[in-house]
Formats: structure tokens, C-alpha cells, sequence
């Protein structure tokens, strides 16, 4: 594997994170980055830790801290279209993927990598939004995964109530025709934190948290990344409408929510965590949709409620 830059300067991440390029095995070009330094040298494993939407391997320099200190590595990626891995079209900040499935390409680069790089076993699973639903998916193909951890997982896109029977219709027509490539209804080439002032915004109730994701692609512009192309929103209704048709896998899992989510589909979430044998739900009291980005105390409840159940699997 070559090796790709990382963004220590924005990172607020462990020193010694290395950075490398993949290759699907559709061709696409993705970003990885791991840390495998813990404390004293301990490592109880490796988090897979899987982003969300508009994401970037940077933004989670903070989680790989958390990780190390509780005595794991963490890998993160660049999924395709997003952080420094390939555009796929030709407006560069459009989010846009051709078929959600293939996501599980970048996933199994990634795990392939992880193998690779001999990083420590066994793996656990730590995904956020989107990356929840990819991390689904894979757990649901097999994925040799100890444990799972969930925030806020896009298990269903939140819209509004009496656009509910038709919009995956809807998109899906339009996906399908010459408006595949248009920016979904409401969103545009602004990235969301330039888009919204902190008092009105969905993710954060913390204002540090907040001002670090500003800062972030101030400085690093090209990481950003703004609103869906209609072949996403498309793709992603229908990948959640196939998810929640199949049982919860057999994996030990805790998912945590915030009481205030805006984002993703609360009720979603809650149905499958009602049906997930050895799963767990954590309602985060006043906390928006990025659990991860919260307030400190917020953080830290997900980050030992995540890897308690990753120690308790971990043998």
C-alpha cells in the first residue's frame, strides 16, 4: 500500500497515525488511516471505525484518542466520493455514489487492509450515520466482527410525515432519469457547517466540538463535502428499506441516540434495537444527531459504554 497524507495539523489525533492509499476492487482510490498506539503498548484489538456522509478520516483524530486510551487501535476511512478519497462526479462537493452496495467494496478494502497491516485482533466495529448503515450491511454479509457499536445510525433517513409514502418513489424516478445528478431537494453545493449557524444546527449542542469541524475544513478545504446527488438519496432509501427486512445479525451490539435527532429516523432505530438479541440502546439526553461531537460528558458515556462491551467480547 502507498502511503497518503494525513492532516495532523487538523487532526487532534494520536501521534504516529499512518495514512495509506487502497484500491477497490471496482478500482476506486480510498483513504485509510490507522493508530496503534495505546498506552504502554496494550491493544485489546482494532475499531473499525466506519464515518458518516460528507466525512473524513480527520474529523475522528479526537475518537482514535479515545480509542488509545481505553487501550485500542482504530482505523477510519475516506469512503468513496468523500475526505481525499476519488470524486465520482464531476461537481466535486456532490455527494453521490452509483449503487449503495457499492460501499461493501470499500469495506472490504478496508478490512482486507486491516489484515495487511497485521493491525491487532480481534476487530470491533464502531460506525456513525451512514457508516452505520454500510456496517449493517456488512455484519449482515458475515463481517468477522467481535462487537458493534452504533451512533446515531442511518437505518432510516428522517423526512417529512407526509412525504413518507412517496418520496422513495419519487427519488427513485427521478434517479432514474435525467435529474439523477441534481442535488436532493433541500441541499445544495454549501457544506452543512457553513450552511448553518451553530444556534440552529442539527449535530452538536457543543459550540468546542462545533467550532473544531469549522476550523477543520477551513483549513483543509478540500476535505468538504455538501449536499446528495438524487441517485444517493435514491440508493440510500432503498438500502434502508432492504435493511430493516432482515433480522438483526448475531452480534453483540450498543447503539446510542440522541433524544434531540434530526437527522436520521429515531423510530428506525428504535425498532431495531427492540428486535436486536444481545443489542443495547443508549438514549443520550439533549443530544443531537453526532453522539461523537457532543459534549464531553456525552463523548465519554458513548466511548465506555462502546468499549466496555468491547472488552466484554474481546477474548
Amino acid at each position: 500500500m502507498d502511503t497518503a497524507p494525513l492532516h495532523d495539523h487538523i487532526a487532534r489525533a494520536p501521534a504516529g497515525g499512518r495514512a495509506f492509499w487502497l484500491r477497490t476492487q471496482d478500482g476506486v482510490r480510498l483513504r485509510m488511516a490507522a493508530w496503534t498506539q495505546g498506552p504502554l503498548g496494550a491493544q485489546k484489538g482494532t475499531v473499525l471505525l466506519l464515518p458518516g456522509r460528507t466525512e473524513y478520516i480527520e474529523k475522528y483524530g479526537p475518537a482514535a484518542g479515545e480509542m488509545a486510551a481505553r487501550g485500542y487501535a482504530m482505523l477510519a476511512v475516506d469512503w468513496r466520493g468523500q475526505g481525499l478519497a476519488d470524486r465520482l462526479v464531476p461537481d466535486p462537493v456532490k455527494g453521490h455514489v452509483a449503487q449503495f452496495s457499492d460501499y461493501q467494496l470499500d469495506f472490504d478494502a478496508v478490512v482486507a487492509a486491516a489484515e495487511q497491516l497485521e493491525l491487532p485482533r480481534p476487530f470491533f466495529m464502531l460506525g456513525h450515520s451512514m457508516g452505520g448503515c454500510i456496517g449493517l450491511r456488512a455484519l449482515n454479509r458475515g463481517a468477522q466482527i467481535k462487537a458493534a457499536a452504533f451512533s446515531a445510525p442511518m437505518w432510516g433517513i428522517r423526512v417529512p410525515l407526509l412525504l413518507r409514502p412517496v418520496i422513495a418513489t419519487f427519488a427513485r424516478g427521478l434517479a432514474n432519469g435525467p435529474f439523477a445528478l441534481t442535488y436532493a431537494l433541500g441541499t445544495d453545493e454549501t457544506t452543512y457547517v457553513y450552511k448553518d449557524a451553530f444556534a440552529v444546527n442539527k449535530l452538536t449542542t457543543d459550540p468546542t466540538m462545533w467550532a473544531f469541524m469549522l476550523e477543520q475544513l477551513a483549513r483543509e478545504p478540500a476535505l468538504a463535502l455538501s449536499g446528495p446527488s438524487l441517485q444517493w438519496l435514491s440508493q440510500a432509501l432503498d438500502e434502508c428499506a432492504s435493511l430493516a427486512a432482515l433480522p438483526s445479525p448475531a452480534v453483540p451490539c450498543h447503539t446510542a441516540l440522541g433524544t434531540r435527532e434530526r437527522i436520521v429516523d429515531a423510530t428506525a432505530v428504535r425498532a431495531r434495537m427492540a428486535n436486536w438479541t444481545g443489542g443495547q440502546l443508549a438514549m443520550m439526553p439533549g443530544a443531537e444527531h453526532e453522539v461523537m461531537m457532543e459534549t464531553a460528558a456525552t463523548r465519554a458515556r458513548f466511548y465506555d459504554a462502546a468499549t466496555a462491551l468491547f472488552d466484554a467480547h474481546g477474548l
